[in-house]
């Protein structure tokens, strides 16, 4: 288990840098405007990424946990939804293209980087297979090769001199190349004789009994689309507002500092969804000390965690990003210092959301996130229009407050209820006597 986690712990540290790797070569290598431009259309499509999967990648590792190979009759109807809604939304965004006309050059971008749309599905149900078949090594390895792809072609860039219409056209070739390796990888799977981990081989598709309607997979798949999205929505929102309503320069300023915070964001992402959640989900119903514990120290020791790792992120890193991509992004460090802010309650309120999914609570947790887009909306409205980027980046720390301001009053109400909390003495009574129980 800890050599698997160790992979996609590596993976996800390389995918961050090479992510941003990409992000300061090209905005060394194109005007300040051309990145702007290419950085909004590439936030809006990382935005759609969760309507083209539309939470189907959750939803097979959900049913295929409940029904084993029975669950292959899932498999058909929920790929036709996703085609369907890659069709939808990439040509969506080819009509975003063209409403960029006589702007040839920002409708081109917009065109090629529509193909980003299709390989991003195809990387979200490819991880689910992997994960189903067992193997993390291939996980990891397609997690990584897209972006070290995008890396190469960033480098082709800025070797010749290119412009953004080539980088554009390098991200679709990669795209394309995505999906061809993810069809080959998802055959089987479709087929449904590819061996699930934890269940019997299977020789044959199983017996279309029980079909699967598509208007069943929508509805079982919303609560998974809908808390995607609204994750999605406070990492990119800002950067495509901006590029739309203040200048591609202001979007270049704001881009990059999300991209450190997505970065750092990446450490309660892999603490929880990777590594306690499943421990979670068990002491759920069979431990509710540990539980209580989790709730008391994990929430707060994140949150103090937050601020620790909040501090050199404000001080250090953004006077860095000026050196590392140029005088021109001189701005980006005052707005990387008022993002700071925000890490303290993303990684508190990672903690504590925790508890509302392996509690049972799911539908309640993507409810309390739609308030945190409707109060991110709101506060981008409002602060954008008066303080340009610094605005926007005040309307994401305000989002992530309330945010885990819901969390965290909503597992004290449900999850913790009048139980009384446990004390430091329980800490070390489970970490000594009693680890086992908790492990």
């Amino acid at each position: 288990m800890l050599v698997h986690l160790g992979m996609l712990g590596l993976s996800q540290v390389g995918v961050t840098v090479a992510a941003f790797a990409t992000q300061i070569l090209l905005a060394r290598s194109l005007p300040q405007a051309h990145f702007g431009t290419f950085t909004t259309v590439l936030a809006l499509v990382s935005l759609t990424a969760p309507l083209a999967v539309f939470g189907v990648s959750e939803l097979w590792l959900q049913r295929f946990g409940q029904e084993g190979a029975g669950a292959y009759r899932w498999v058909g109807p929920s790929v036709r939804v996703v085609a369907g809604c890659c069709a939808l939304i990439a040509a969506a965004v080819l009509l975003w293209g063209v409403a960029a006309l006589p702007d040839a050059e920002a409708a081109t971008v917009r065109a090629l980087l529509a193909a980003v749309v299709v390989a991003q599905a195809a990387l979200g149900l490819v991880a689910s297979v992997q994960q189903l078949r067992g193997d993390y090594r291939g996980l990891s390895a397609l997690q990584f090769v897209p972006h070290l792809g995008r890396v190469l072609v960033v480098l082709a860039v800025w070797a010749a001199g290119l412009g953004v219409v080539a980088a554009a056209t390098g991200y679709a070739v990669v795209a394309l190349l995505t999906v061809m390796a993810c069809l080959v990888v998802m055959r089987p799977f479709v087929r449904g004789v590819m061996p699930l981990e934890g269940h019997p081989r299977a020789e044959a598709p199983p017996p279309p009994d029980r079909p699967v309607a598509g208007r069943a997979v929508l509805g079982a798949a919303l609560p998974f689309v809908l808390g995607n999205v609204f994750y999605l929505l406070g990492m990119y929102l800002g950067t495509v507002v901006a590029g739309e309503f203040l200048s591609p320069e202001a979007a270049a300023l704001l881009s990059v500092p999300m991209s450190v915070l997505a970065a750092v964001y990446l450490v309660p992402r892999v603490v929880y969804q990777q590594y306690f959640l499943a421990k979670l989900h068990r002491w759920a119903s069979s431990d509710r000390d540990a539980i209580l514990l989790a709730y008391r120290y994990g929430g707060a020791g994140m949150l103090l965690l937050g601020a620790v790792v909040a501090a050199p992120v404000a001080l250090a890193a953004g006077p860095l990003l000026p050196v590392l991509l140029g005088a021109e992004y001189a701005d980006s460090a005052a707005v990387l210092a008022v993002l700071a802010l925000a890490i303290p309650f993303r990684f508190g309120g990672a903690a504590v959301a925790s508890l509302l999914t392996s509690g049972g609570l799911l539908r309640r947790k993507v409810a309390y996130q739609g308030v945190g887009a409707a109060v991110y909306l709101v506060a981008l409205a409002v602060a954008t229009p008066v303080w340009g980027i610094m605005g926007a980046a005040t309307a994401t720390v305000v989002a992530e407050i309330a945010l885990c301001c819901l969390f965290w009053v909503a597992v004290r109400r449900r999850v913790v209820g009048d139980a009384p909390l446990p004390s430091w003495r329980d800490v070390r009574r489970r970490l000594t006597a009693e680890g086992p129980r908790a492990s």
